[in-house]
């Protein structure tokens, strides 16, 4: 027999039976309750968020909704401004001015995001919540979970997941309200009278906030999440990253308080395990920096309290950054070291950005003005012999209060509108489309076209017009 034979005769030896699982079974993860000064950090973020995402729906702003997506006719109210498709560019910007943010504050110190503002975080722990309050401390959910089915574990379980339903329904619901206004949705209620994309929306974004939070949780971050692949090359030797003090920790070993552990060659860890229990991806930070991490610092909180209970310093784990773990400087010079060229760059560009988008925004009129020529009948002759042509406007109040204005032409001697067209009324965040017939006498405007210029002046701010050049075709 050959030896490439032989290869693959051992290859096939090798491969994994029908009966062989090829993925490792994934083993839950309950993560212990934690006291400290991060926690409270993370739960007052978890409270804000969620005041805002419930809270803005039920907001009314000089009557209507604060924030609405108005589909329909394509437009987006944001406290009293209204947008149209054509202000594309200030999302765009916002985005923007995100990514910079999302680059400056990871640079500075991580993965800040991920461990108290990430919707999945969040709604983790708004859920672990809910299941501690249900199930119990980690031991009792552990315990729970290991028993065989009986009526007292599904009722239970039943109540537990029932509860993370009705939460997963109410954000689904909350969701839609910015899209149809929850006034609108909460009056629908009683009797259901929704359409069949507000059920849709409902069910899809409720049924993956329970899915995301109630079942995957870490599995999100660690396997579907891509920001945990690409954070590292927005780290460099001096950004902040949660770091076990190996040369301080080492040799670990369990302990009691009376016991002397420079005698016995002992380091400050006492192998307790708690930092493993409380994190909520299940990771183990005294092997290192692992891609898993999401920066919430549950780890820490742990750590310290073990160590006030053993009257050894804070720090066993906590913030600090590779080139104070190599000792190139020490951890009193960490805010020196956070204004570094990187982070200066981030700094800058993110100003930069923000500042052109404000300016932008501070010098964009209330209104806007879009010209159309119509293109049917190009020149008529009226019944007292001048010459006209007919002009389509369409003008876009995007201001909260009804704006009037007055429309002008100049170009050709004699030009003038019809008397009952130059003034106009737009109600507030409204479209209006408005014809204008332009006329001139025959003698002022000879065959072929004559450019003009169209003004559009708000009567409330004369200072506020646009102007559009359009033609006059003559005969």
């Amino acid at each position: 027999m050959s030896q490439a034979l032989k290869d693959i005769k051992v290859r096939s030896e090798n491969l994994p039976t029908a009966n062989a699982s090829l993925y490792a079974a994934g083993e839950k993860i309950y993560p212990r309750d934690v006291r400290g000064r991060f926690t409270r950090w993370r739960q007052l973020f978890v409270i804000a968020t969620q005041l805002v995402y419930f809270g803005l729906p039920w907001i009314n702003w000089q009557g209507q909704q604060a924030l609405w997506f108005d589909m329909e006719n394509f437009r987006l109210y944001c406290f009293g401004q209204t947008f149209w498709p054509q202000d594309f560019v200030y999302l765009s910007a916002l985005l923007i001015c995100s990514a910079f943010g999302l680059f400056l504050w990871t640079a500075v110190a991580g993965r800040l995001w991920c461990g108290y503002a990430c919707p999945q975080t969040v709604y983790s722990e708004i859920m672990l919540w809910i299941e501690r309050r249900v199930e119990g401390d980690r031991k009792a959910r552990i315990q729970l979970d290991q028993q065989a089915m009986n009526g007292r574990k599904f009722a239970i379980k039943s109540l537990k997941h029932g509860l993370m339903l009705l939460f997963s329904l109410i954000t689904g619901v909350t969701f839609v309200s910015y899209f149809t206004p929850m006034r609108t949705l909460i009056a629908a209620a009683p009797s259901l009278n929704y359409g069949p994309w507000e059920i849709f929306w409902i069910l899809f974004y409720g049924g993956f906030t329970y899915l995301f939070a109630a079942h995957l949780r870490e599995q999100v971050c660690k396997y579907m999440c891509p920001y945990a692949r690409f954070q590292g090359v927005m780290f460099d030797p001096d950004s902040l990253i949660i770091s076990y003090n190996g040369a301080r920790g080492e040799p670990r070993a369990a302990r009691n308080l009376a016991e002397d552990r420079q005698a016995l060659g002992h380091g400050d860890c006492v192998n307790c395990g708690l930092c493993v229990q409380v994190c909520p991806v299940g990771i183990d930070i005294r092997a290192g920096l692992q891609y898993e991490c999401i920066g919430c610092a549950a780890c820490i909180d742990a750590c310290d309290e073990v160590m006030d209970k053993m009257h050894y310093p804070r720090g066993l784990i906590g913030y600090t950054s590779e080139n104070i773990q190599q000792g190139k400087y020490s951890a009193s010079q960490i805010k020196r070291r956070i204004l570094r060229p990187r982070v200066l760059l981030y700094v800058l560009a993110l100003g930069a950005a923000l500042g052109i988008t404000l300016g932008a925004y501070a010098m964009r009129l209330p209104f806007r003005v879009e010209l159309m020529r119509d293109r049917s009948a190009l020149v008529r002759e009226t019944a007292d012999g001048l010459l006209e042509n007919t002009y389509l406007f369409k003008v876009m109040n995007v201001s909260s209060h009804d704006q009037h204005f007055r429309i002008a032409a100049q170009g050709l001697h004699g030009l003038a509108l019809a008397a009952d067209e130059s003034v106009l009324t737009v109600k507030a965040g409204q479209m209006r489309l408005q014809g204008v017939r332009l006329r001139a006498a025959p003698q002022d405007a000879g065959p072929g076209g004559h450019p003009v210029v169209f003004t559009v002046r708000l009567l409330e701010d004369p200072s506020a017009q646009v102007q559009e050049t359009s033609s006059f075709i003559g005969e």
